[in-house]
């Protein structure tokens, strides 16, 4: 696809943010039932997932896709639910990979990981980020809460970085009282592997898992923690709208990086923006609703004028969720993160 064709202005949002980065979420499925985001209460028995017909299709994403790097993005992520449920995903992936010169991510719990690395590789995918709440069984299936083994992700890893998507980032959510004791056991496994380990604040995402701010452990906390057994050193952030904390250990042991979207919100630089499965587009992780482009996709409309209302929803963007928190906003019903992706 020649996105030059199909290449309209996009200004900055009304609080002068760029768009540069685009989450597509293929699948509102999941294989696990972690507390944070699919918690079984609400996604348990008897919930409806979305029909297949209601999917956005390849060509529709990969179409979208190619309007959205065309208007300046330079990253995708491809996200769910849990994307490696998606069949014949890597057929997505190599499309994607044609639009040229993009930063081309993906984020998986892992199950799925060993079998589909290298695949996933050979079609065009950059980077892939590995989400494991715990090294030990027992607090790890708590999270995850169908009894899925460690190893089983650990095995995953392995096979992608032998795919070649080395340093796979390994991101961890803290949550008080079920997993912070983790935190070091975590750090020590990782230290010098490579690879990239990752905390992030356990967040208000969706009205259904409970959260409570005692709940969350603050970045500070967790990079002290770390600090006092494996030294830590400030290291600049790998590029603008960057939102994880980069920490270098002392030794030259590699990096951690900390997440801290609830006690050192980063809205004020945050150029993202989110795909859901069914073609909806969210212009925040914490938002209430969308706008819909899958309408726009099956009724016939041309690819400038989809560029142009996404540059119009971009344009009214004010999104600032994270800097304005409150107990009311906390209690306005949001959107499910395994809806829009993390």
């Amino acid at each position: 696809m020649d996105t030059k064709l199909h290449a309209l202005p996009m200004t900055d949002d009304r609080l002068g943010r760029p768009l540069r980065d685009l989450r597509i979420s293929v699948t509102d499925r999941c294989n696990f039932r972690c507390v944070y985001c699919m918690p079984k209460a609400a996604f348990g028995k008897g919930h409806q997932f979305l029909r297949r017909t209601e999917l956005l299709s390849f060509e529709e994403i990969h179409r979208l896709a190619g309007i959205f790097v065309a208007q300046g993005v330079k990253k995708i992520r491809l996200t769910g639910g849990e994307p490696l449920l998606r069949e014949r995903l890597e057929i997505l992936v190599e499309k994607l990979a044609g639009l040229g010169d993009i930063d081309l991510t993906l984020t998986t719990n892992g199950s799925l990981l060993a079998k589909k690395a290298a695949a996933l590789r050979a079609a065009g995918l950059k980077r892939i980020t590995v989400s494991l709440d715990a090294i030990d069984d027992p607090t790890f299936c708590a999270m995850n809460d169908v009894d899925f083994a460690v190893k089983d992700v650990l095995d995953g890893i392995e096979a992608a970085a032998k795919a070649g998507f080395g340093p796979v980032k390994i991101n961890m959510v803290v949550k008080r009282g079920l997993n912070d004791h983790a935190i070091m056991p975590m750090a020590r496994h990782f230290h010098g592997s490579g690879h990239i380990l990752r905390f992030i604040e356990y967040m208000d995402v969706g009205s259904t898992n409970g959260w409570r701010m005692d709940e969350v452990v603050p970045a500070s906390e967790i990079i002290s923690m770390i600090d006092r057994e494996f030294p830590l050193q400030a290291l600049s952030a790998s590029n603008v709208g960057e939102v994880a904390q980069r920490w270098g250990y002392r030794d030259g042991a590699g990096e951690i990086g900390v997440i801290a979207s609830v006690t050192q919100a980063f809205c004020s630089s945050c150029n993202r923006i989110r795909l859901s499965t069914e073609g909806k587009l969210f212009t925040c992780l914490f938002a209430q609703q969308g706008h819909d482009l899958r309408d726009l996709l099956r009724n016939g409309n041309s690819d400038e004028a989809i560029a142009a209302r996404i540059a119009g929803i971009w344009q009214q963007r004010e999104d600032q969720y994270s800097e304005i928190r409150t107990a009311a906003t906390q209690s306005i019903k949001k959107i499910e993160m395994s809806y829009i992706g993390g």
